[in-house]
C-alpha cells in the first residue's frame, strides 16, 4: 500500500531533495514507486498522471514535493516532462529490474496445452525490441522443419491477427495454447505442424495471441 507523510509539507519536500541528492544517479525506492505509477498510466489509458494524481496517490500534499521526484527521475534519465503541460511526461528508458521481454510461460509445439504466464523476465534487448513482445519456452518437436526445437525460445509479436502460413502462438476456446502455422480455411482453422510425421489440428474458433518474430537456440 502507498504511503504517505505526516511531516509538514515544506520539510518533507526538503527530505524529497535531500533524499534524491544522497542517492547518487540511482532512483530511489520512493522515485521508482512514482515512476512504475507514471509508466501504468500511460501504458494503460496513453498519457502520463497529473502532478494533483500523483500527490494524490502517493499521500504527498505538497505539489513541490511531486515536482521534487519528477525532476529528480528527469535528471536521472528515466523521463522526460513537457513545457506547461501537466500531463506531458514521456517514458525515456526502463530501470534495470525492468528490462527484458516478459517470459509469459511454455508453448506447446506438439499436443494443445493450457498456456501459463510468468513473471520471470528474459533479457533479449539487444536482438529484439521489448515493445508489444514476450518470450515462450517451446515444448515438443513438432515445428522442428521450420528449424524450431523442443526447449528453443521463441520471441513472439504480440497481434490479434495473421496471414495465411504465419507461425503463430493460437488459443483455442478451451483455452489451450500452441505454437503452429496459421491457415484459415472455410469452415475452420487448420494449425499446421511443420514436422511431416505429424497431422494438423483442426478447430472450428481460435485466435491469434501473437506471430513468431524470432527464435533463440537452446544450447
Amino acid at each position: 500500500m502507498r504511503g504517505g507523510s505526516s511531516l509538514p509539507e515544506a520539510l518533507f519536500s526538503n527530505l524529497s531533495v535531500a533524499d534524491d541528492e544522497s542517492s547518487g544517479d540511482a532512483p530511489t525506492p520512493r522515485q521508482l514507486e512514482i515512476y512504475e505509477f507514471v509508466r501504468e498510466k500511460i501504458h494503460s489509458r496513453g498519457f502520463g498522471p497529473t502532478v494533483r494524481e500523483i500527490g494524490s496517490a502517493f499521500n504527498i500534499r505538497s505539489p513541490n514535493g511531486v515536482v521534487c521526484h519528477l525532476k529528480a527521475l528527469e535528471r536521472k534519465g528515466l523521463i522526460s516532462r513537457g513545457k506547461n503541460m501537466s500531463r506531458a511526461i514521456e517514458l525515456l528508458m526502463e530501470p534495470a529490474h525492468r528490462r527484458g521481454l516478459p517470459m509469459a510461460g511454455w508453448v506447446a509445439a506438439g499436443t494443445l496445452r493450457v498456456a501459463e504466464e510468468q513473471s520471470e523476465r528474459i533479457d533479449f534487448e539487444e536482438l529484439f525490441d521489448r515493445d508489444n513482445h514476450f518470450v515462450l519456452k517451446v515444448m515438443g518437436d513438432s515445428m522442428i522443419d521450420a528449424q524450431i526445437a523442443d526447449g528453443d525460445w521463441v520471441v513472439i509479436h504480440k497481434r490479434q491477427s495473421a496471414h495465411a502460413g504465419d507461425i503463430v502462438v493460437a488459443q483455442t476456446e478451451e483455452g489451450e495454447a500452441t505454437l503452429k502455422h496459421w491457415f484459415p480455411e472455410r469452415d475452420r482453422i487448420r494449425l499446421q505442424p511443420a514436422n511431416s510425421s505429424m497431422k494438423p489440428i483442426y478447430v472450428k474458433n481460435a485466435r491469434v495471441l501473437g506471430v513468431l518474430v524470432g527464435v533463440v537456440r537452446k544450447t
